[in-house]
């Protein structure tokens, strides 16, 4: 055997399992958004009527939602994992993160529950309070963060001041929540 048919064999071999270790991931992708699908449901639509921006738009990358409190979980129905270019918009009924190449994401003032910065969301890891993350809750009920790279990191304060009233209430019914099931743990002990 000459040497350039063993070196072809052995780019053909690499090249192989290549192949099957990319089929794996999509089919594990696949897979967790078959997992997903009843938990997440469907996420609401853009309203056709919007109004007057109250806040931005802010451009940013669009790193993802996860399913709340992780987050790593990263949602994988339809194309709300894709990263993308994106701009964040806030209206009185909402928030609209619309992006490119992918369906806007519509938030409903009502779902909010915070919003904050993050080091990271979505296995997207940042320097400290590099992410913009909206926790809210989809009409079936589950909670997700969403999050927002900003291209100008200036605009995070605006939006954490505007809503530091629902993040307060979220954390501190978050604790109240931790402390009495940690009273429940210890009375049943």
């Amino acid at each position: 055997m000459s040497n350039t048919l063993y070196y072809l064999l052995i780019a053909l071999g690499a090249l192989f399992v290549w192949l099957i270790l990319v089929a794996l991931a999509l089919r594990g992708w696949r897979n967790r958004g078959r997992r997903q699908e009843e938990a997440v449901g469907e996420f609401p639509d853009l309203p056709a009527e919007l109004g007057e921006p109250v806040r931005g738009p802010h451009t940013g990358l669009y790193v993802g939602s996860t399913l709340a409190p992780s987050w790593q979980n990263r949602i994988a129905i339809g194309d709300k994992g894709d990263r993308a270019l994106a701009e964040l918009t806030d209206y009185e009924e909402g928030i609209a993160l619309t992006r490119r190449g992918a369906s806007p994401i519509w938030i409903p003032r009502e779902s909010i529950v915070a919003v904050r910065t993050e080091n990271g969301l979505a296995g997207k890891v940042m320097s400290r309070d590099g992410v913009l993350v909206i926790r809210w809750t989809l009409p079936t009920g589950t909670q997700i963060d969403t999050g927002l790279r900003g291209d100008d990191k200036s605009a995070y304060p605006e939006w954490v001041a505007a809503y530091e009233e629902l993040t307060e209430r979220a954390f501190a019914d978050l604790d109240a929540a931790e402390r009495e099931s940690g009273t429940t743990k210890k009375k049943e002990d």
